[in-house]
């Protein structure tokens, strides 16, 4: 399948921390299937499109991962509630992830877990434009 996030997610290097994107800020392919083999994930979940290339492109990249958020580290993927969680906030109210049943959409909606009560709500965005959004209003504050 054609990359379609990628690039994109490489620019956000220069853009956010004023650097050069360097193969250093992603894994490799290898290294992102070794991980997710040592996950809790099923052997037949893989990941959507959009987080398989955020790996690639930002997944050692710690100012990126780690800003007022936590992605979870591809070994750190969990499925509960019938979703692969991949976020969270950093006083861990929150989570965000994405229905089991569309792991197969390149760049599925994004839902929001409370996690004092389980409660899930949509986001009403896809992966991608949560991650764009969350980055840009994470960073904000220092481009001022």
């Amino acid at each position: 399948m054609a990359e379609m996030f990628y690039e994109k997610f490489q620019a956000l290097v220069p853009r956010y921390l004023d650097d050069a994107w360097t193969p250093d800020e992603g894994l490799s392919a290898e290294d992102l299937a070794g991980m997710l083999s040592d996950s809790e994930l099923p052997d037949a979940s893989g990941l959507p499109l959009v987080l398989e290339e955020f790996y690639r492109a930002l997944g050692r990249c710690e100012e990126l991962m780690e800003a007022y958020h936590f992605f979870f580290d591809p070994d750190e993927l969990v499925t509960e509630e019938g979703h692969l969680l991949f976020l969270e906030d950093e006083e861990e109210r929150f989570a965000w992830g994405v229905d089991v049943a569309d792991l197969r959409v390149p760049d599925p909606l994004i839902r929001r877990r409370k996690n004092a009560t389980h409660e899930w709500s949509s986001e009403g965005a896809t992966v991608s434009e949560f991650i764009f959004d969350l980055l840009e209003f994470s960073f904000e504050d220092s481009e001022a």
